[in-house]
């Protein structure tokens, strides 16, 4: 790269860099295209709609019938937002709560009207119901001219495949009827026998027309006949200053991180921080463009893949560093640096891509949210360390920046013996995890559960209150929670209101009788409640409860459980096909395994509330410290390959955690930083949220420095050892010792024979 070169470079990322900065502050044209503004914020931020479906006719359904209807509703409004809910209410309903809309009668048209739907021949006979419907969605394909026309395409179950097969085969040139409700929506005529399960529907279809049977199609499908009882457009559950505050603390924490990058690694570290801008730019506005809703969990994923751009500026000029100190000129030291620094930084980052992955595939609500903007974060983070970093450090020194003293050198340090001390470090790893268990059966036997699950997991009680005046939630916070907390003895209270009144839907534990009717006594004389005068004449307050099911349903709970499981199975099997050495990944994965239970055991003794943040807490953690961990292996991969003769697998390992120690730390503390401005500045949410990831991170950077190295050479070890045996047991008996043996056996016959 020449001067001019190196000029028109830095130009150009100026420019766009100020571009990416506008884009996402304040947008383009007068819907501020692009701008963060627009980002669709999940129900937790920003509210949405709640729809509350009942059976119809007052029908009972059993608990497997709600079961399927909830999971597939689930499904369903995935098409709005990843992070719908869909929870059960008292015994025969169902509400639905879609963030990021607040147009509940546009929700209930596209939604449809859940009825009965079959499938039946002209006699009248029924083949199959709607839930022998595995899918259905309108699309297009070419006629028999080769024209485009909108059609609608259906798959069945295992058991629907059979009975449609059986049909159509009988009943080729004859219609089969397809009623919702009693009503013929559609009767196409079969035109052979379909054997696979699915089909298509053609006919003069507009776009909306087919869009409109196969709502009707998917919608009917349920397990249940259901009608719709009532809509609200709620407010967010964690209120405005929930937004502002997690802003600020993100914008306080970035130019913490920036300003210490600079003071370690001066002008790299002025490059870093740019970088770190120009990634966070961006990431708001690819959050916008592919329509991604943003929750807490969704904000965990950004900061995780903060920490990640930062990571892999740190390994890098780390790296110069160190080949400065080694003697090579800076031009060469910046080379090297990025080429050694690469394959750390694509294994790290490709192994916690892995997971994010398998999770939006087979998770289902936050986890798949999460899996997204962790995604996006991950990909972003590559590209500026790697692209925008490298492109603007040649620059630089293209244009005058060449002295050492711009880069600075690392310094030697004393090789810190982590393998002999490693049964300490071991120690300390399993007091902390066994004081989790510890307490998980304390709590259990005093009758508060091993855990404190919150009401996305056990269920619970929703309270709908109207009170006098239109209270902000940041006014329910202070006024109005304390009071049910003294009520109901648990700080897991959520509050929720209805757009357009001064209705409030509060969900807490379950309560009995006498507690909801303690609540609301307690509440209209602590703030007042509106009242009502029925029928017969007599004043009532305007309070009314339902007993509400988990948000987190058992199919998403196991989704989850088994998404988690296959994602860490990938990243073992990635791992040891990177390092050649099954070792490095069954090391790996027993970190894991420490970090997760370290952060449950964090749960377990301060008690914090167990919800939707527990999951995407715990796949954080994941991410973050297979990361540090991989960048420890990569330096004992290296140094494995330059091994001095007569050095020990125990120096070894202690040579690579050092050289990397200065990386654990930074990257750990920079992480740490942000996190802790959430946990200072948040709303009390916020920190409930905040407080275990930072004890995450001090367990990640913990396992990563003194167990998983530690833990590869006691494998490593012991598998050299065993060779080295096996192959003392192969070597030939030398002549030497062959006489004395001779002797031996001749002075023990002598000895016989006397």
């Amino acid at each position: 790269m020449n001067r001019k070169r190196a000029t028109l470079i830095t130009v150009i990322l100026a420019i766009a860099l100020v571009l990416s900065l506008f884009t996402a502050a304040i947008g383009w044209g007068p819907t501020k295209t692009g701008a963060a503004s627009n980002i669709k914020l999940g129900l937790d931020l920003s509210g949405g709609v709640s729809v509350t479906y009942q059976t119809k006719d007052g029908v009972i359904p059993t608990d497997e019938q709600m079961s399927d209807t909830i999971y597939k509703l689930q499904q369903r409004v995935t098409n709005y937002s990843t992070e719908s809910s869909v929870y059960k209410e008292g015994l025969n309903r169902i509400n639905i709560e879609i963030p990021g809309v607040n147009d509940a009668n546009a929700v209930l048209t596209e939604l449809g009207k859940p009825g009965s739907l079959d499938f039946r021949l002209m006699d009248d006979t029924v083949v199959l119901t709607g839930a022998d419907v595995a899918s259905a969605e309108a699309g297009t394909q070419n006629d028999n001219l080769g024209n485009s026309e909108y059609v609608v395409s259906l798959s069945f179950s295992d058991a629907g495949k059979e009975a449609f097969a059986k049909a159509t085969s009988e009943n080729v040139g004859k219609q089969i009827q397809i009623v919702y409700d009693g009503e013929v929506i559609s009767a196409p005529v079969v035109r052979e026998a379909i054997t696979d399960g699915k089909c298509v529907i053609s006919g003069n279809f507009t776009m909306e027309s087919a869009s409109e049977l196969a709502s009707y199609i998917r919608i009917g499908s349920l397990s249940l006949e259901l009608e719709e009882i009532r809509s609200n457009v709620v407010g967010a559950q964690l209120g405005q200053r929930a937004i502002s505050t997690s802003l600020l603390a993100g914008l306080i924490g970035l130019a913490i991180v920036m300003i210490l990058m600079i003071v370690i690694y001066r002008m790299p570290g002025v490059i870093a921080a740019l970088s770190l801008v120009f990634y966070a730019a961006l990431d708001l506005i690819l959050l916008n463009a592919f329509d991604m809703t943003l929750t807490l969990a969704g904000i965990a994923g950004v900061i995780l893949s903060i920490g990640m751009a930062v990571d892999a500026n740190v390994i890098i000029y780390a790296r110069i560093r160190e080949e400065i100190a080694a003697g090579k000129t800076v031009r060469n030291a910046i080379d090297i640096g990025f080429k050694k620094a690469l394959t750390a930084i694509i294994d790290g980052n490709v192994t916690t891509l892995i997971a994010a992955v398998v999770l939006n595939f087979m998770g289902t609500g936050s986890i798949k949210g999460f899996a997204q903007t962790l995604a996006l974060g991950i990909i972003l983070s590559m590209f500026t360390a790697c692209v925008i970093s490298r492109l603007m450090i040649n620059a630089a020194y293209e244009l005058g920046m060449r002295d050492e003293k711009f880069y600075g050198k690392m310094r030697e340090y004393k090789v810190i013996d982590f393998v002999g001390k490693r049964f300490v470090y071991f120690a300390v790893a399993a007091v902390v995890i066994c004081a989790g268990f510890l307490f998980m059966i304390i709590n259990n036997g005093a009758g508060k559960g091993t855990l404190n699950y919150s009401v996305e997991f056990r269920g619970g009680t929703s309270t709908s209150v109207t009170f006098n005046e239109d209270y902000s939630i940041e006014q329910l916070d202070k006024d109005v929670i304390p009071v049910i907390m003294e009520v109901t003895g648990d700080a897991d209270v959520q509050a929720q209101k209805v757009a357009g009144g001064n209705e409030v839907i509060f969900k807490t534990r379950s309560l009995t009788s006498d507690e909801s009717e303690q609540l609301k006594n307690a509440l209209d004389e602590a703030v007042g409640i509106a009242k009502y005068t029925d029928e017969d004449g007599n004043e009532s307050m305007s309070v009314t409860t339902e007993t509400i099911s988990s948000v987190i349903s058992k199919e998403m709970s196991g989704a989850a459980v088994k998404a988690v499981i296959i994602a860490v199975i990938l990243m073992l099997l990635y791992i040891w096909l990177r390092f050649a050495d099954f070792r490095f990944a069954s090391s790996a994965v027993i970190a894991l395994c420490h970090d997760v239970l370290v952060v449950l055991a964090c749960y377990s003794i301060i008690r914090i509330s167990v919800g939707n943040t527990f999951i995407a807490c715990m796949l954080t953690i994941v991410g973050y410290s297979i990361n540090a961990t991989i960048v420890i292996f990569d330096r004992i991969r290296e140094n494995l390959k330059i091994r001095a003769k007569g050095e020990t697998l125990a120096e070894l390992v202690n040579k690579s955690i050092t050289q990397t120690l200065t990386r654990s730390i930074y990257t750990s503390l920079t992480t740490f930083i942000t996190i802790t401005m959430l946990y200072i500045i948040g709303v009390p949410s916020i920190k409930e949220f905040a407080l275990p990831l930072m004890v995450g991170i001090v367990a990640g950077a913990y396992s990563s420095v003194f167990i998983t190295g530690s833990l590869w050479y006691m494998m490593r070890s012991g598998a050299e050892k065993k060779a080295a045996a096996s192959e003392e047991a192969k070597r030939p008996v030398k002549a030497s010792q062959k006489p004395a043996n001779n002797q031996s056996k001749g002075q023990e016959k002598k000895s016989k024979k006397r």
